[in-house]
């Protein structure tokens, strides 16, 4: 794939508008991780947010018309290596095409990046030296190392990095990541059939699919796993398609996690053991047996209705100093570290 880097590299700094044209000043919470804009008494406060949404696919294209739609937000253009499709989807929203990543910066506050995630490192770095904020799709990057220091760069020039992790919504919706203990056990099954046109074939299913689970697994687990064995196999595709991997943590606790995207057919479960009882939640068929104290349900829809326009409108009101961000960087690198752990363990053993 030709990323036309003659329109990615050598990008120069810049002021973001968001700084330059309202007078905000960036300062990091104290974590580090999450950016709030504050601003000098007396100066004006943008109201609306220029994004740009780098890549002109199925996501692409949702995350565009969110943009649009967005009181907060004015649709700057898209960007894609393919001007003409760029345009294409541009111009539905009255919007420009870009083919040049620079100048496609250059004209954004903001940007949502959904490309190959084989590209999601070296957009982001871009759009951060850039001085944009960014929300990527998952995975923030395919290192522990590169996520880390994706991370760190965003905090440290104070601009929002959010991540794409859109079942966190789901989860927090639900009450699971309200539960205020430590799982024993954490089981989960994500399956379904290849993607139509293999999308998300440049990676395997544990960045594809497995990475959602990976990520709920951290945020209740802990960032810090001591051990993990993992198994696959190839179907379809140069990558791995259907994988299992368990994680053990220093709290005693497993995570047992298997995704696949060579199924016949879709399967969405999870199973939590907790020291006070136990959750079962089959996602598809909206079926959930709970036998701990804690309020877990499963009809969410009338409170979140979109959770890829939740994410969206999360990140729209970071970037404006309105909030924090819903799904910080910082916050996702346990999820990078653990699939490339389970990545690793797999290929050696299909390379062995």
């Amino acid at each position: 794939m030709d990323l036309r880097t003659s329109g990615v590299k050598g990008a120069e700094a810049r002021i973001c508008k968001t700084l330059s044209q309202s007078g905000l000043t960036a300062r990091l919470a104290a974590d580090g991780d999450a950016v709030s804009l504050g601003w000098q008494e007396g100066q004006s406060v943008m109201t609306t947010l220029k994004v740009g949404v780098a890549g002109a696919g199925v996501f692409g294209n949702y995350h565009a018309q969110k943009a649009a739609a967005s009181v907060r937000t004015e649709l700057v253009g898209i960007y894609d290596i393919d001007l003409e499709r760029a345009s294409r989807i541009a111009s539905q929203f009255g919007a420009k095409g870009y083919d040049d990543y620079e100048a496609f910066l250059r004209d954004c506050d903001a940007v949502v990046i959904a490309v190959p995630a084989v590209w999601h490192e070296i957009l982001v770095r871009q759009a951060i030296e850039a001085h944009c904020h960014v929300l990527v799709e998952k995975p923030l990057a395919l290192t522990g190392k590169a996520a880390r220091d994706l991370a760190d760069e965003a905090a440290a020039r104070g601009r929002i990095l959010q991540v794409g992790h859109q079942e966190r919504f789901v989860a927090r919706a639900m009450g699971v990541l309200a539960i205020e203990e430590t799982p024993l056990l954490i089981e989960s099954v994500r399956a379904g059939p290849p993607a139509p046109d293999n999308r998300a074939g440049d990676v395997s299913v544990i960045w594809d699919l497995m990475i959602h689970d990976l990520d709920l697994a951290a945020m209740m687990m802990g960032n810090e796993f001591t051990g993990v064995m993992a198994s696959g196999k190839r179907v379809h595709s140069d990558h791995i398609d259907e994988a299992s991997a368990q994680f053990t943590y220093a709290s005693g606790g497993v995570a047992r996690l298997m995704a696949s995207r060579a199924a016949e057919a879709r399967q969405r479960t999870m199973h939590v053991v907790y020291p006070s009882g136990e959750i079962s939640i089959d996602f598809l068929t909206r079926q959930l047996e709970n036998t701990t104290p804690y309020e877990v349900r499963v009809d969410i829809a009338a409170d979140l209705p979109d959770p890829l326009g939740a994410a969206d409108e999360g990140f729209y009101a970071a970037c404006l100093g309105l909030a924090r961000s819903p799904v910080p960087a910082h916050g996702t690198v346990g999820a990078v570290a653990m699939a490339e752990a389970a990545e690793k363990a797999v290929l050696a053993k299909l390379d062995a």
